[in-house]
This record gives C-alpha cells, structure tokens and sequence, in this order.
C-alpha cells in the first residue's frame, strides 16, 4: 500500500491515513496534549510522512515510522510548553513594560562593573589572610553552614575559639579592604 501511495495512488493514501490514523491519535493521545496542540501534531505528523514516504526503506514498518515520528513530534510540543508559564495574574498581565532607556542601562553596566571590581578586590585581600584565616572563613561560608562542631573537628580548633577568630579575620579583612578603598 505504501508503494502504491508514492507512486500517487490516492486510494492508498487513503486507506494507510484511515488504516493508521487510530494509531498515530493514541501516540498523541498518550502525551496528554491538548486538543489543539494533538491536532497539530497530527498534522505535522502525516505531513512529515507524506514527505519522506519515497524514502522509507521498509514500508511494512511504516506504522512504526508513524507512531515514533508522533512521540517525537509530542514531545517537541511539550519541551516548547515548558518555556511558557500561563497565567492569569493580573499583576503579571498588567506589568508594565521593563524595558530601560539607553541611560539606565549604561548606569546598570557601569553599576554591575563596580560590582565585579569589588567582589575582585574582596577575594584578592582574602587570599591575602593568613591560612588559617582562609580555612576558617571558606569552611563558615558552606551552605548549609557547618555546625562549630563540626568546624572545630574539621580544623582543629576548639569550639570556644571559633566565634572569636572569625571576627579577627573579618575584622583584619576589612581593615585590608579600607585600606584599598575597597569599601
């Protein structure tokens, strides 16, 4: 029947859409799409098959072709869904539009460059501290923080010390950052 449909028998066109239609809709059915994203994937998928129907090297397997073309065709519709948050926020609907003149958007890259030199200078005079200093702090920064038990078992550092020298080296950090005028 495939063979007849390629070399342009309309009766077999015919009789394979009708003869496979049922299970090109249980594919798309399958992937819960709704009614006019299935239609169109439907379509898609018989117009995909109508284009590659002279190239299909196994025409006995052509219901095989068309339920994998229409999984892969469901799923391209669901990836693009994701993208996309309906919603019926009226906040969200009514928004006024973000978008920034040429000055503000200068200042926010002039802004955002600040930023960046001053998380640079901050790690330069942090690599600057001591090690012990270093370890101390890098091992409070994890998330989620480390109980002082743990700190204290990790480091060797009794418990009771812990509080006092994170403030010296807090404190020696930005005596280092003043100095630099980094604050």
């Amino acid at each position: 029947m495939v063979q007849s449909a390629v070399d342009g028998d309309a009766a077999a066109w015919k009789a394979l859409v009708e003869g496979l239609s049922p299970l090109v809709w249980s594919v798309v059915r399958a992937h819960r799409l709704s009614d006019a994203d299935a239609h169109e994937v439907y379509q898609t998928v018989w117009f995909r098959f109508a284009q590659h129907l002279g190239r299909i090297r196994e025409p006995d397997k052509a219901g095989s072709w068309l339920a994998s073309t229409a999984r892969h065709e469901s799923l391209k519709v669901l990836k693009s869904l994701r993208r996309l948050t309906p919603t019926d926020d009226p906040q969200l609907l009514d928004r006024v539009s973000e978008d920034r003149t040429p000055e503000q958007s200068f200042l926010d890259l002039e802004e955002a460059a600040a930023e960046t030199e001053r998380i640079r200078h901050l790690w330069q005079e942090f690599e600057e501290l001591g090690d012990r200093c270093r370890q101390l702090l890098r091992v409070l920064m994890a998330s989620p923080p480390p109980s002082y038990q743990e700190v204290s078992a990790a480091l060797g550092i009794a418990v009771g010390s812990i509080g006092p020298l994170r403030q010296r080296c807090l404190r020696r950090l930005r005596a280092r950052l003043e100095a630099r005028g980094a604050v």
